[in-house]
């Protein structure tokens, strides 16, 4: 686990402006989406807690490693926290993006076709 570059008490009594600032920076230095959207949550937590001038803070940081970053174990587990940041359709078409649907397995698939002779089920179930 890589170190955190903000300790609890910049995170929870910095001034919103100068988080903002600091969290900009360090996103554009190191473009390490993981420990940024860790932090991104950790300002919701804020927000849920009271201080309300972090509500939807940094949407358009929060929007941009969604849709642009690469998608990695981080956003997935902490997608569902951010939802309020994006509408309905953007929503559906973010989770199909961090979520791709599943290839079918074969044996699956063989399983599946074996269900649909009728004529073999009907006859099996009678027995």
């Amino acid at each position: 686990m890589s170190e955190q570059p903000f300790t609890t008490h910049q995170l929870f009594h910095s001034k919103q402006g100068k988080l903002e600032e600091e969290i900009l920076n360090f996103y554009q230095e190191t473009q390490d989406s993981t420990v940024t959207i860790q932090v991104l949550l950790a300002a919701k937590v804020r927000y849920q807690l009271g201080d309300t001038g972090f509500h939807l803070f940094m949407k358009g940081l929060v929007r941009h490693l969604f849709a642009k970053a690469t998608v990695n174990r981080a956003l997935r587990r902490y997608f569902f926290f951010f939802a309020d940041y994006f509408t309905k359709d953007e929503w559906q078409k973010l989770t199909a993006r961090c979520f791709p649907a599943e290839p079918v397995t074969t044996e699956l698939f063989e399983v599946t076709e074996a269900t649909t002779l009728g004529a073999d089920l009907s006859a099996a179930e009678s027995s």
